[in-house]
């Protein structure tokens, strides 16, 4: 299989001309007319999957190696040591970044993984649906439907009617937001006191916790053109202890 055609089925599913400005979405690593023998499905990229990947794999990845455009080319340093053994091993790199936020990744884990079916759509990026649970019970939920060890919240108020999610890092996004309490990562403290003196609770689920599901949610989607993936995640760079 072609990558053009691969490419031509994710663009279907989420298209990559809706990705933000800034984002780096696309073919990363390859060519259109290159072929490939598998397909590896991963939030990122590190060493270790790179060394064990087969020549000729294709990687999706949620996260795009890179950014920006790169000034050098230093192979002892991220990212330049993956795509260098990349290129050695014929290794060909697609991400699905912020088109796919949009399109998919947010109503699957808001759907399929907290099981809060009725939402509504709150600008590009967030999902805002009812709740009714005490704030210590609706976090009690949240942490269990994730499977997270510690959990960090800011308590704003005691009665969560509704609730708005972002997966990864959605601060940013919390200045027009309309509802009790927000779910996303990556919470700075100074956001944390704003949000505790207008009211507004926090629940900190995390950058990686929350997008790690990149994987499930795209195999199910590739599974209905005939497309089958071996779903891995990257390192999760940080320890909770």
């Amino acid at each position: 299989m072609k990558i053009s055609e691969i490419y031509a089925i994710l663009d279907s599913i989420a298209p990559f001309d809706l990705q933000e400005s800034w984002d780096n979405s696309g073919l990363i690593i390859g060519s259109m007319s290159d072929e490939f023998d598998s397909v590896t499905l991963s939030l990122d990229l590190d060493s270790s999957l790179i060394a064990q990947a087969k020549p000729r794999t294709l990687f999706i990845t949620h996260h795009p190696l890179i950014f920006k455009g790169l000034k050098s080319i230093n192979s002892s340093e991220y990212p330049a040591n993956l795509i260098k053994e990349m290129i050695k091993k014929d290794i060909s790199l697609i991400s699905m970044h912020t088109n796919y936020d949009k399109m998919v990744l947010n109503k699957f884990v808001l759907s399929e993984i907290l099981g809060y079916k009725n939402y509504e759509q709150d600008g590009e990026f967030i999902l805002k649906f009812e709740v009714n649970k005490s704030f210590e019970e609706f976090v009690v939920d949240i942490k269990s439907k994730l499977n997270l060890a510690t959990i960090r919240v800011v308590k704003g108020c005691d009665f969560i009617k509704t609730a708005a999610l972002c997966t990864g890092s959605g601060s940013e996004l919390i200045s027009n937001l309309k509802a009790d309490c927000f779910l996303s990562g990556d919470f700075k403290y100074h956001t944390a006191l704003q949000s505790y003196e207008n009211s507004l609770s926090l629940i900190d689920i995390n950058h990686f916790e929350s997008e790690r599901y990149f994987g499930e949610s795209l195999a199910l989607n590739l599974q209905k053109f005939k497309v089958f993936a071996t779903i891995t995640n990257s390192i999760n760079p940080f320890e909770y202890r």
